[in-house]
């Protein structure tokens, strides 16, 4: 029974394994094909275990025909032994291993249809062949392969379980060819879209491995513990040779690479591991994630692409650990009357034979394939991914309706919406655009017309020759006809002098003749040059020759329909003007703190820095950066000393960047870098890199040693795309995402992070909306006494079901409505329909009990609550004693002395007070002695061990003890087993919550629990 036991829990552990190939093949590939890569996991274990079962095992151990194949057992029955069927199942495991690698390899590519066809062929016509010629005397000694027969050796299967898969997988991605853009020019395919999924892959697959190897010893004996050991040792060998190769050739750590080093180091050791010692495991292991690493570059520099490296950690590494049997292993140990070049010929026998075979009836059959069934799918597919094109994932859209509702209540339509390509939404955001330039453009036409109509035609009335602006007619060469007073004035010469000689060629700069003669003749009309009706600028000349900056404004008078007769130069001297605007220019540029440009210059600077890039197709970068703990220093050493930081910070950004880099102080602790020239993604993130190692020096403000730890978002414009304000947004996004990773940090824009801010957005919106519909709702979760389980109060939970994305779970919109304000309003729906449903149960003549509410630290501390819940108790006529306000923990630390205020309120009105989630923040005593609090919950993060771990139960016990102690009421929350519920009791909780006795649940239920326990009087908490 031993024996068969043990195969049977090695079937099992080897299952693991199944698991452990979907983990690593779904998190090494895109996100996109995810969702394909893991049903093509499943489904091919259905196919393989059921061929296997028809027919596959009769063909590897029935009865021998010439030791080719097998013929009998087919369609495994119930009438055999216990032993027979642990072994047929532990078999039936292999051959969904060999199957399952091919479908990593093909990954992101093949269609699901042309896979499954293909783990046919590798379960029904390769694999069972193959585990014949070399395995058959396993389960009858008398009917042995023809490569068993000469004495090959191949313990576990290094080349009947991975070579054979590997083989496969090699036919199948050369027919295939690679991913589309994988091997194109500066191509760089991501390593997987959740990494860390790929890594709990490879610990169950090495845990699966420990059966692999160890019930292929068919039988619990002295030597599985070695076995094990050696699989252990060539796995981590494996993975550490793997890593430092991949370190000496990168310079960092690959987690690719480290991957595939225990992958291989568990390949290579298969064949050998009941035969050698520890060491010569190790060093097999060692050897086999070298040939794991190498491979893997290899096959990229043939441009054969393999998704997740089946083929060097498998094929590679399991042809390595079949010829490592004759090189460690002593022919005493294998006494099969073989030499050391005996055997090591026949290993290599074995892989020729068995990789021939494995690789030409394959390819074949794929070949075969393609004719008939689909096998690659198109490249709209392959771009889209196939979790959309073969399985439907739904996408989202852009939300233009906001987009217009920010525009209405900014009024500020200077700005498009969102136009998503490709989308009915994205025509109509495009038509909607073209609507608000064409009105812009008749609003600037509005005003053009307006100068036009203030420019007089007559030039001898009084108000002429008073003007204050030079006021000159010319003719349609440019002859001067007129001239008032202030021309006179401004450019030293009388009207006599100048009248009847060309305006141009006396005033205008010689630089600039030949373009305002050619101006003149096309009538002012062209663009670029002067134009009528617009204030032009232009440098122009007295009779001196002094220059001087001038406004200068055209309009043209017609006699006798003739279309250009004579034009109006209106000339103002803006001398002092320019000073001044330079001046004020200067004053509105610079940060006063800092002396650094501020916003307004950055932004002028960036969209013309993004007009130039968008010409030359040049590329930009934004670095984003906020000093993480600026407000407590201001708060701590005073404004002063903040000012003397800041100042400290911009000459530290201004020591590490050039003199073509702009630096601007965004606000209050923000600061912006604009990076141009050759800028690629490689140099701005060296350059956010150089600023955090110089913001990282600690700074010396009053004597204090201070240190400044700064956030970076990076975003990037490629060819003047996107727009200054997007690509600020884009900074933006990242530099929070900085934040959250611990901040100290530089992040550089991703799509994901515009998608995750949308999405939160979109959520608020809905929100917003739900608010005031059925869509959130409350649910009521009875507490319960002692052992003796009488209902003694309920706690209402506010629920939120999404019509298009169902139920939504408080942990996701409880923190949207506090960062977004409308967690007040949340809390006062949950208030009035509380109140409401108390009301309606004393209708129905129910006894009532205790209602609790959650509410918020915003909501507490805020002028709203104590008015509102005098209102909602009197209009439902419910007396304060039936209701009780649960607040977290954290919130008490905020503002203590408005805290007591509000509490104290709430005792006027007879509202029991309890703290939730007591023991997870800072669990003052301070608090529990100033603040008039009546009951205290356990958090459930206690609970939930206390009757597994000491250390949680010493924890509620001290809970416990402290409430008694000072007359507080506990309750714990989250009970969900009797073990819990006994030692909670032992230890003198007073009150229960959890699924041992309630869910949460409609208050129709409850009415009925009410009914069920009116015998029961209520108690006083």
């Amino acid at each position: 029974m031993a024996n068969y036991a043990w195969i049977l829990l090695s079937a099992l552990l080897v299952f693991v394994m199944q698991a452990g190939f979907l983990c690593l093949e779904s998190g090494r590939v895109r996100s996109k094909n995810s969702i394909n890569v893991a049903a093509k996991n499943i489904s091919d274990f259905a196919v393989s275990s059921t061929l296997f079962w028809l027919f596959g095992f009769g063909i590897m151990f029935g009865d021998s025909h010439w030791g080719l194949f097998g013929g009998s057992s087919f369609a495994f029955g119930a009438d055999k032994s216990a032993y027979e069927i642990s072994f047929f199942l532990f078999q039936m495991m292999f051959c969904g291993t060999a199957t399952t690698l091919v479908a990593g390899a093909v990954a992101e590519r093949m269609g699901f249809s042309g896979y499954l066809c293909l783990a046919v062929v590798t379960s029904a016509l390769i694999y069972p062949i193959a585990g014949h010629w070399a395995w058959a005397g396993l389960g009858d000694s008398s009917s042995q392969g023809w490569l068993e027969q000469l004495g090959f050796i191949d313990f576990a299967g290094s080349t009947i379980v991975h070579s054979v898969g590997g083989w496969v997988a090699l036919a199948a991605i050369i027919i295939l060819g690679p991913r589309k853009g994988r091997f194109d020019s500066g191509a760089d395919l991501p390593p997987g879209s959740n990494l860390p999924v790929a890594a709990l892959g490879v610990i169950l697959i090495w845990l699966g491995w420990f059966g692999f190897n160890g019930g292929s010893a068919l039988a619990f004996s002295e030597r599985v513990p070695l076995i094990i050991l050696n699989t252990s040792l060539a796995a981590a060998w494996g993975a550490i040779a793997a890593t430092l190769l991949s370190y000496i050739r990168l310079s960092y750590f690959e987690v690719r690479q480290v991957l595939n080093g225990i992958i291989a180091g568990l390949v290579g050791i298969t064949a050998s591991c009941h035969l050698v010692s520890p060491g010569q495991a190790a060093l097999i292991g060692i050897v086999a994630g070298a040939i794991g690493f190498f491979g893997s570059y290899w096959l990229i520099a043939l441009k054969i692409d393999d998704a997740i490296d089946v083929v060097p950690t498998h094929l590679f590494a399991g042809i390595w650990g079949t010829l490592a049997v004759p090189l460690f292993v002593s022919q005493e140990d294998l006494a099969n009357g073989l030499t050391s070049l005996e055997q090591l010929g026949t290993q290599l026998l074995g892989i020729v034979a068995i990789g021939t075979y494995s690789f030409l009836v394959s390819f074949s059959l794929i070949l075969l394939l393609k004719r008939f069934v689909r096998l690659r799918v198109s490249e709209h597919d392959e771009d889209i991914g196939l979790n959309v094109s073969e399985h439907r994932a739904s996408t989202e859209l852009i939300d233009l309706l906001s987009s217009m509702k920010i525009q209405q209540s900014s009024r500020d339509y200077s700005k498009s919406v969102p136009e998503e390509p490709f989308t009915e939404v994205g025509q109509i955001a495009k038509q909607y655009n073209q609507v608000i330039r064409r009105v812009g453009d008749e609003m600037a036409a509005k005003d053009t017309a307006i100068a036009s109509f203030q420019s007089s035609e007559s030039r001898k009335t009084a108000i002429l020759n008073s003007a204050m602006d030079s006021i000159i007619s010319i003719d349609t060469d440019g002859t001067i006809i007129e001239f008032n007073p202030a021309s006179e004035r401004t450019f030293g010469c009388t009207k006599n002098q100048t009248c009847g000689s060309n305006f141009i060629d006396s005033f205008v700069l010689p630089k600039d003749r030949k373009r305002v003669h050619s101006d003149l003749a096309l009538g002012f009309s062209e663009s670029p040059g002067l134009l009528l009706g617009q204030r032009n600028q232009i440098n122009l000349q007295r009779s001196s020759g002094h220059r001087f900056p001038a406004e200068l404004t055209i309009t043209v008078a017609r006699v006798n329909n003739i279309k250009f007769n004579e034009f109006t130069l209106h000339i103002r001297d803006i001398t002092k003007a320019k000073k001044l605007q330079d001046k004020l220019r200067f004053l509105a540029y610079s940060d006063p703190v800092t002396s650094l440009y501020n916003r307004t210059y950055l932004m002028e600077k960036l969209s013309f820095a993004l007009s130039q890039a968008k010409k030359n197709q040049a590329t930009l970068a934004l670095l984003f950066l906020d000093l993480d703990r600026f407000k407590k220093i201001n708060d701590t050493l005073g404004h002063k000393a903040g000012d003397e930081l800041l100042r400290e910070v911009a000459n530290r950004l201004t020591s590490v960047t050039r003199d073509t880099d702009i630096i601007a102080r965004w606000g209050g602790d923000e600061f912006v870098i604009l990076l141009s020239g050759q800028i690629n993604e490689s140099v701005a993130c060296r350059k956010a890199n150089d600023v955090l190692v110089v913001m990282r020096q600690p700074i010396n403000i009053n004597d204090s040693m201070v240190n400044i730890p700064t956030s970076i978002g990076v975003a990037l414009s490629v060819d003047g795309r996107p727009d200054a304000d997007r690509l600020i947004q884009q900074a933006d996004m990242a530099m929070y995402a900085a934040k959250e990773h611990g901040r100290d940090n530089f992040q550089l824009f991703s799509q994901e992070m515009a998608s995750n801010a949308e999405k939160f957005f979109s959520y608020e919106r809905d929100l917003r909306q739900s608010i005031s519909t059925s869509q959130l709702y409350l649910q009521y979760q009875p507490k319960v006494q002692g052992s003796r389980e009488k209902l003694i109060g309920i706690e209402a939970l506010i629920r939120w079901e999404h019509p298009e994305k169902g139920n939504i779970s408080p942990a996701d919109f409880i923190p949207m409505a506090e960062d977004s304000n409308l967690i007040i309003a949340i809390g006062e729906k949950v208030i009035s329909e509380a109140l409401a449903q108390l009301a309606n149960w004393r209708a129905e003549n129910r006894e009532l009990l205790r209602m609790a509410i959650n509410i918020s630290g915003k909501h507490l501390l805020s002028d709203e609550l104590i008015p509102f819940l005098k209102k909602e108790l009197q209009r439902h006529g419910i007396p304060g004693s039936y209701l009780e306000i649960e607040i977290t923990e954290g919130v008490l630390i905020k503002d203590i002395e408005k805290t007591i205020e509000v509490f104290s309120q709430l005792k006027e009105l007879d509202i029991k007070i309890a703290v939730d989630d007591f023991g997870t923040g800072y669990s003052s005593l301070n608090y529990l002695k100033r603040l008039p609090i009546d009951i205290l919950k356990i958090d459930r993060s206690f609970v939930e061990d206390c009757a597994t771990k000491t250390e949680d139960r010493q924890i509620c016990s001290a809970i416990i003890s402290l409430a008694k102690n000072l007359g507080i009421v506990t309750i714990a929350e989250g009970v969900e087993t009797e073990e819990q519920k006994n030692v909670l009791l032992d230890l003198g909780c007073d009150i229960f919550q959890g699924y041992l006795f309630h869910r949460p649940q409609p208050a129709q239920k409850v009415s009925a629990l009410l009914r069920k326990h009116e015998a029961f009087s209520t108690e006083s908490i």
